[in-house]
């Protein structure tokens, strides 16, 4: 079996997932918590990491991939002239390995920080600086109060080059 990708139509990723799954074809939906500000309100949504695209795993030879162009919520399977392309399977697994308990894909270090804790930077123009943890977006990208040259600035870095102090 290899994997291929198939681009939806806006918004229907779940809906090509089910209608897939339907017809017997082996489908990943690689899905991550994306944070929405809606009425002063702050909540987490289930979202695609790739929006309108999902894989679906099948066996060209064997199986006929036809039918997947006319499914429900399908856009077209990614070709190159008649012939699918497959991914490969490493990057699919590696995505797979990235997944939490809940089946989220998460780029997250293990460390959860609450707004006014203070972090040290690891690597960078601001290295072994510390700051004020702010906020942390749905890309991985924290935001952080420094005190540069006697005035607070808030600064956009990557989780990975922050730790706890």
């Amino acid at each position: 079996m290899k994997w291929y990708a198939v681009y939806s139509h806006a918004q229907a990723e779940t809906k090509a997932a089910y209608h897939l799954k339907r017809q017997g074809f082996e489908v990943y939906l690689p899905r991550i918590l994306k944070k929405r500000r809606h009425a002063r309100r702050v909540d987490w949504v289930s979202s695609p990491l790739f929006p309108r695209y999902l894989f679906v795993g099948f066996n060209a030879e064997k199986k006929g991939w036809i039918p997947i162009r006319s499914t429900i919520g399908v856009s077209h399977l990614i070709c190159f002239g008649n012939q699918p392309i497959s991914v490969p399977k490493p990057i699919i697994e590696s995505l797979k390995a990235l997944e939490d308990e809940k089946g989220f894909i998460s780029f997250g270090s293990n460390q959860d920080f609450k707004r006014g804790d203070k972090i040290e930077i690891l690597e960078g123009a601001f290295s072994e600086l510390i700051g004020l943890f702010e906020d942390l977006d749905d890309r991985g990208r924290v935001t952080l109060s420094l005190d540069l040259m006697g005035r607070q600035t808030k600064v956009k870095m990557s989780l990975e080059n922050i730790a706890a102090a």
